[in-house]
C-alpha cells in the first residue's frame, strides 16, 4: 500500500478523532460564549480544522449542537450507570445517581449552556424530551421500590430537581451541601447529614 493512503480502519479512527476534537472545542467555547455565541467559525478555529471538515461531520450548526448535547449527557449517563451498578433500586441508588450527576456537571466545561440555554434550541428540546423519557424509564423502578403512587411522574420531577441543583452549583462554582441535602430530603426516608 502506498504511504499516502490509509487503511480503512485508520480512516475511521482519524474521522472519529476529528469529530471528538470538534465536540471538545464546543465544550470549551460553550463555557465562555454560551450556545448562542458558539459559531462555526469559532469552532473550526478552536479545533484547528476547516469549515469543510466541520460540515463533513455535522452538516449544520443545529446537528452539531444536538451532537454536543448528546455527547455531554451520554458521558454522564455512563458515569451514573457505573456508579449504581450493584446498588438495589430505591433511595440509596437515587442518591448515588444524584451525587454522580452533580459531580460530573461540576467537572464539565460549558455545562450551564448545555443545561439551561439548550432548552431554547428546538432541535435540542426534542433530544431533551427523548433523553428524559429514557431516564424516567431508568429511574421509575426506584420510585416503585419506594412505593411512590406515581413513580414515573416522580422520576420526571426528580430529574428536573437535579438539573436545578446543578445550575445552583454552577453559579456557585462549587458543590452546595445545603442544596444537595435538600434534594435528598425530597425523597423522604432515612435522613443523613452530608
Amino acid at each position: 500500500m502506498p504511504p499516502y493512503t490509509q487503511a480503512p480502519g485508520a480512516r475511521a479512527l482519524a474521522k472519529e478523532r476529528t469529530r471528538e476534537t470538534l465536540l471538545s472545542a464546543g465544550f470549551v467555547l460553550a463555557e465562555t460564549t454560551g450556545l448562542e455565541g458558539l459559531s462555526i467559525n469559532a469552532l473550526v478555529d478552536t479545533a484547528g480544522v476547516s469549515k469543510g471538515t466541520f460540515f463533513h461531520h455535522f452538516g449544520d450548526r443545529t446537528s452539531y449542537l444536538v451532537a454536543l448535547h448528546r455527547r455531554f449527557h451520554d458521558g454522564i449517563l455512563a458515569e451514573v450507570q457505573h456508579a449504581v451498578a450493584g446498588i438495589r433500586p430505591g433511595r440509596d441508588r437515587l442518591a448515588t445517581m444524584s451525587t454522580t450527576y452533580l459531580d460530573a456537571c461540576l467537572r464539565q466545561r460549558g455545562v450551564r449552556a448545555l443545561i439551561l440555554e439548550a432548552r431554547g434550541q428546538l432541535p435540542i428540546q426534542d433530544e431533551i424530551v427523548r433523553r428524559n423519557s429514557s431516564n424516567v424509564d431508568f429511574m421509575a423502578i426506584d420510585f416503585v421500590t419506594m412505593e411512590w403512587p406515581r413513580p414515573r411522574a416522580a422520576a420526571r420531577l426528580w430529574i428536573a430537581a437535579n438539573a436545578e441543583c446543578a445550575l445552583i452549583e454552577l453559579d456557585a462554582r462549587r458543590a452546595d451541601p445545603e442544596a444537595r441535602a435538600a434534594l435528598l430530603d425530597l425523597l423522604g426516608g432515612p435522613q443523613r447529614d452530608a
